[in-house]
């Protein structure tokens, strides 16, 4: 398929417009509702991430932890190319093998060494069919399934287990990754734990895929049990501001530049809000019902990483405060920073301003503090928490919330966190105990789910499509002598018009901003007159050349 660059596009992901895929599987579970829908884990760079229907390249300011699924990722000697893509381009995936992959990157090398040559290009042959799945352990000969699946050819996916969500799980990544840790092993860059999975970041030409392998294999019968594992946590109190103004405009946007009939995105006492969706799709009597579940449950911080660095991806210890929702397809353009939402069973901080698709719940305080080491921050990170902490929320007002915004980062406001220690064994004891009332609790809540997924099948809310429809080009203008037609000279989405039609203008004033590649650009007025003419609607798409406005010139 040629696919083609979206204008929401930048560093951080290209979107691509083209077909809607045929999914495997009617949902991603306890994951979310959409089949695209996983557990956490970790992104390579140059990873093909379909947030919902709609491909997104993940850049180099991209996310390091989600929770969609990646079937493709461009290799290291092709990353250059996603710098020289704008609105409107068209690109077309090549599938290769880690031994061309191999190939491109030293001849790369090469060329960068001596300042001389032409990039290399990819072979015209197509490699043929193969599977991702590099090695596996059988559970039979393990204590729990383990597989080694490709992610690129920097990045190793190692996953445990079934696809759900299971704390046990993340326990056996945490053993993995302290193992390797302690190995100092030459060749592995970074390692980054998922929800059941552990990401490594390799150089390929250094340590190459076939020693890695063989060393993890070997490391699975080094490896402690777990049962009787224990770690630090910290119970960290955060304010909350439920149903924040920031993420209400967040909603907006989207429904504005995005996505008008999402059915996650409804109006609720006259704002826009997530809020009733999650009510909804968990079968609860109430939206309070909704509050008093975010603000008695003890999120779990299972990954740093979620959307950006240092993010916590986190779920309830106690099952019966798991609400499940899903992402948004296709994810936002703009989240405002330290946004608090819900995807998936999963809670998530956004750490700074920038795409996601969580169900909004609130905002809170910076889990990032980049200039100034307060008490809060006693780990020397400039990121707030640690692995297996345990987030409790408490409500403040919005404008509580500002000033604590601005107090927090100089250490004028401090949080109360209490050092604790977390016991497996004595955690899985409280499972057993109380199986019967979590089991009810989740039954409902799938039948709930189940609801939520056939209306969105009877009203067509589910087939979404992300393919823009092509702009019709306008009829010949009879244009009056002296006019002049303003038309838009990128890509984009039409976010504001600032004239009517009668307004005199002076050339060079603002007419139209258009939105693209996650700027507002703005579309100025070629003479000074009379709008006589607004050929173009707010929300719309609109196509590089297209024309936006006439002037009557003075």
């Amino acid at each position: 398929t040629d696919w083609e660059v979206h204008y929401n596009s930048n560093t951080t992901g290209i979107r691509l417009i083209g077909p809607k895929p045929q999914w495997a599987r009617q949902d991603g579970g306890e994951a979310g509702l959409h089949p695209s829908n996983i557990h956490d884990n970790a992104y390579a760079i140059g990873a093909i991430d379909f947030t919902g229907d709609m491909p997104v390249i993940l850049g180099p300011d991209g996310p390091s932890l989600g929770g969609f699924v990646c079937p493709a990722t461009i290799v290291q000697a092709e990353l250059w190319k996603m710098g020289q893509l704008k609105a409107g381009d068209k690109i077309r995936f090549k599938r290769i093998t880690q031994e061309d992959a191999t190939a491109l990157e030293i001849a790369q090398n090469a060329m960068i060494a001596n300042l001389a040559g032409e990039p290399p290009k990819l072979l015209n042959t197509i490699s043929k069919s193969f599977s991702p799945i590099l090695a596996e352990i059988a559970e039979t000969s393990a204590p729990i399934k383990v597989v080694y699946r490709q992610a690129g050819d920097k990045y190793l996916l190692i996953e445990y287990g079934e696809l759900v969500l299971d704390i046990n799980l993340r326990f056996r990544v945490h053993a993995l990754m302290l193992w390797l840790e302690s190995q100092n092993i030459k060749g592995i860059l970074d390692l980054t734990p998922g929800i059941r999975s552990l990401q490594v970041h390799y150089e390929s030409l250094v340590l190459p895929i076939n020693q890695l392998l063989d060393l993890l294999q070997k490391a699975e019968h080094a490896l402690p049990t777990i049962e009787e594992m224990e770690v630090p946590t910290r119970i960290v109190h955060l304010p909350l501001s439920w149903d924040d103004v920031a993420t209400q405009l967040a909603i907006e946007k989207y429904m504005q530049s995005v996505r008008k009939d999402a059915p996650w995105c409804e109006m609720v006492d006259g704002h826009a809000s997530n809020i009733e969706f999650i009510r909804r799709i968990n079968g609860l009597e109430s939206i309070e019902h909704v509050k008093e579940i975010v603000f008695n449950a003890s999120y779990l911080t299972l990954g740093l990483g979620d959307v950006y660095l240092g993010a916590p991806v986190a779920t309830p210890v106690d099952p019966r405060h798991r609400l499940v929702t899903t992402k948004y397809n296709p994810a936002r353009t703009w989240t405002p920073e330290n946004a608090v939402g819900i995807g998936g069973a999963y809670m998530c901080v956004y750490g700074m301003e920038g795409p996601g698709g969580y169900q909004f719940v609130g905002r809170t305080i910076q889990m990032w503090n980049r200039w100034n080491q307060t008490k809060d921050f006693t780990h020397g990170k400039p990121w707030l928490l640690r692995f297996f902490d345990q987030i409790r929320f408490y409500p403040v007002s919005a404008a509580e919330l500002l000033q604590m915004r601005e107090d927090f980062p100089t250490g004028k406001f401090q949080l109360k966190i209490e050092e604790q220690t977390f016991k497996l064994k004595d955690y899985n004891q409280f499972l057993t105990k109380e199986s019967a009332s979590i089991l009810a609790f989740k039954t409902k809540q799938q039948a709930a789910f189940d609801a939520e997924r056939d209306r969105w099948i009877a009203t067509g809310q589910a087939n979404y499509s992300n393919e823009v429809e092509a702009v019709v080009a306008a009829d010949v203008l009879d244009l009056a002598i002296g006019s002049q037609v303003v038309a838009s000279h990128v890509a984009g989405n039409l976010w504001q018009i600032k004239v009517n039609v009668g307004d005199m203008v002076n050339e060079g004033d603002v007419v139209v901003i258009v939105e693209s590649m996650k700027m507002e650009i703005s579309v100025s007025a070629s003479c000074s007159g009379k709008v006589t003419h607004i050929l173009c609607n707010e929300g719309a798409a609109v196509s590089a050349g297209q024309h936006l406005i006439v002037i009557a010139s003075a």
